[in-house]
């Protein structure tokens, strides 16, 4: 198999970082050699957050090329736009309908930009929009949206569901495991439009 990339970007707090841990021990037991690359350097001051994760019988490097992404998976919108120079000709954007207002937004000296979404699906191979805080927050905790997300990708992926969940039963703490399960479930089962 060659070596498939996965971007996971967003803002700090929104569990980047637990969602690509998740994703590599899911690809570590379906027998893949991994490598996960990360950056969050204002990340606890709503900075942006990056994590690589690169895939295959053998991966050399956690970094990917520009234009060498299979899927960008964004908790933000604008954090997906920024990435987007990554993604492949055919890769897939799995976006998050959430916007978090940077600094010089939230302080009025710029605007947040309205096109992001056009440009998206312009730049994309294939773009899923999808309400992954609101549907956590139904759920209980919108902090559980990465793990909406998560099983939006996992639905997007060949590895069977039940590793998946069999990585969230060991890793996910007993008390958030039910929710969790539900966010997954939720993202896994997406269907954009319906």
């Amino acid at each position: 198999m060659t070596t498939k990339s996965i971007l996971i970007c967003g803002v700090g707090g929104q569990g980047i970082l637990t969602a690509s841990d998740l994703l590599s021990d899911v690809l570590l037991q379906a027998g893949f050699q991994v490598k996960k690359s990360e950056v969050h350097g204002m990340s606890q001051r709503g900075g942006d957050v990056i994590s690589t994760v690169r895939y295959g019988d053998e991966v050399f490097s956690p970094l990917p090329a520009l234009q060498e992404t299979d899927y960008i998976l964004a908790f933000e919108k604008l954090e997906a736009l920024r990435n987007i120079r990554y993604l492949s000709a055919k890769g897939i954007v799995l976006v998050n309908d959430f916007e978090w207002l940077p600094l010089p937004v939230a302080a009025g000296f710029e605007k947040y930009p309205q096109d992001i979404v056009p440009q998206l699906r312009r730049l994309a191979g294939e773009l899923v929009l999808i309400p992954a805080t609101r549907m956590a927050a139904e759920l209980g905790n919108d902090k559980a949206s990465n793990v909406v997300l998560i099983g939006l990708l996992a639905s997007r992926m060949e590895i069977e569901e039940k590793l998946w969940l069999d990585v969230l039963r060991r890793k996910v703490p007993p008390r958030f495991l039910d929710l969790n399960l539900k966010a997954f479930d939720a993202g896994f089962r997406f269907r954009a439009g319906a």
